[in-house]
């Protein structure tokens, strides 16, 4: 135990400063194994359903699960690979990414662990509406398969607006104004939250704010000062200001409280059944979702994307443990055994869109059903591209700067500033040039 703690404690030093020498290319297929058909699969738990329908789908694949219980921008997953690597053993056949940025070093130089599934599963990656998967594409390389769609679409309370007679708003313009009417109208209410990982992606990457573009392995280009960045900033301390924004998260202890006092939000398609019904319990008929909001200066609407999930491959196997863990692939990608009877999300597999959508038409949860089923649809095909999963987790620098410094009294324009700081020297530490 002290030699394996020796040995996580120089695979930190080494993730860190990026001066050791790891097992690149460790792998080839020379040296692939061949289980002679047991594939072995690393899940988080709510993903557990999906290994147990394929097992019941396939039994005479063996499988072996392992659970795992990542932490978002934790770099323990990733150390547990260099190990890996430098074994030349222990790989998981197949595994779902606790944080969607686990792709950037899992299909890095360094670890080189995913596979490229465009020669084996070229027809389930053409099955992808393109907004869905092409963070996924890496390189020119599909190295991973998206789970479900999570694009941001805009939320709110139909029943509420109805009886204050508002209309419901479709550009960001138009959600300040609003929210700002409500703050001075209806104080206690909110129109959103910012202090979880995942509201840097519903304002700024829907935004189109430069915080994660990539244009190598190792450069990326970030610059709060954008125009792109600037409009978020304003909008954002206007409304915190004014007390209708949570400076806490969506999954903050008091999230369930305030979840029954939103009135509108931009927010991710599974906002719906994991947030409103199940997390929140929000009464049915009242919520609905329309098109992702716009800023009027875009030429085009474009939205941002909140998880949705990842599967990785290994590249290290042959045989029948590769045909299998490609069956186990196209499994969870596609198979509305898992896409449709049990995931909560829209499948990011676009044939399996209508039958989940049919489903949940039948749960007569949402108000105005088809109206947010055409907003779901379209938001897949308008995610903007120019965000990459990278190596440090901008989620992860805006909970460790953001959150804190909003919930001790302390400005968002100082707390902006601090993020905007950090952002730069975490990725800097984590071995990326960075561009302005």
């Amino acid at each position: 135990m002290r030699r394996f703690r020796m040995a996580v404690a120089l695979v930190t030093i080494c993730l860190v400063a990026g001066g050791c020498k790891t097992a690149e290319g460790t792998g080839t297929a020379q040296d692939a194994t061949d289980s002679g058909g047991r594939i072995t699969v690393w899940v988080d738990p709510p993903r557990v359903p999906a290994v147990n329908a394929f097992q019941k789908a396939f039994p005479d694949i063996p499988v072996e699960v392992n659970t795992i219980n990542g932490n978002v921008g934790s770099t323990e997953l990733q150390q547990k690979f260099v190990l890996f690597n430098q074994a030349e053993k222990g790989w998981p056949d197949a595994i779902f990414f606790p944080s969607n940025d686990d792709i950037a070093w899992a299909s890095s130089s360094k670890i080189n662990y995913a596979r490229d599934l465009s020669p084996d599963l070229g027809d389930i990656l053409a099955g992808y509406p393109a907004g869905v998967i092409e963070q996924c594409k890496i390189e020119g390389q599909f190295r991973c398969l998206r789970n479900d769609a999570a694009p941001d679409v805009f939320w709110y309370d139909q029943v509420l607006l109805a009886e204050w007679g508002y209309e419901p708003p479709t550009t960001w313009e138009q959600y300040e104004s609003l929210s700002l009417r409500i703050a001075a109208e209806h104080p206690g209410h909110i129109t959103g939250f910012v202090g979880d990982a995942y509201a840097p992606d519903r304002y700024l990457w829907a935004s189109g704010c430069p915080t994660n573009d990539t244009s190598s392995e190792k450069q990326v280009r970030i610059n709060l000062a954008d125009e792109r960045c600037v409009r978020v900033r304003q909008l954002l301390d206007r409304l915190l200001s004014a007390g209708v924004l949570s400076s806490t998260g969506i999954f903050s202890p008091d999230a369930a409280e305030l979840g029954r006092r939103l009135v509108m939000s931009p927010g991710a398609v599974w906002w719906g059944n994991f947030l409103f019904r199940d997390t929140w319990k929000v009464p049915a008929g009242r919520i609905t979702a329309a098109k992702p909001l716009r800023w009027t200066s875009d030429p085009t609407p474009m939205t941002s994307s909140e998880g949705g999930g990842l599967w990785g491959f290994s590249r290290h196997i042959k045989g029948v443990q590769l045909e299998n863990t490609l069956t186990f692939a196209r499994f969870v990608a596609s198979d509305p055994r898992w896409q449709v009877d049990l995931s909560v999300g829209l499948p990011g597999y676009k044939p399996l869109q209508k039958p989940w959508l049919a489903k949940q038409r039948e749960a007569r949860y949402l108000a105005d059903f088809e109206h947010a089923a055409e907003a779901f649809v379209y938001a897949t095909t308008i995610v903007r591209s120019d965000r990459d999963y990278t190596r440090y987790n901008t989620g992860t620098v805006w909970t460790h700067t953001i959150t804190p410094a909003l919930t001790s009294g302390k400005s968002f324009t100082t707390a902006w500033r601090t993020f905007s700081d950090r952002l730069t020297r975490e990725a800097r530490s984590f071995g990326y040039t960075v561009e302005s």
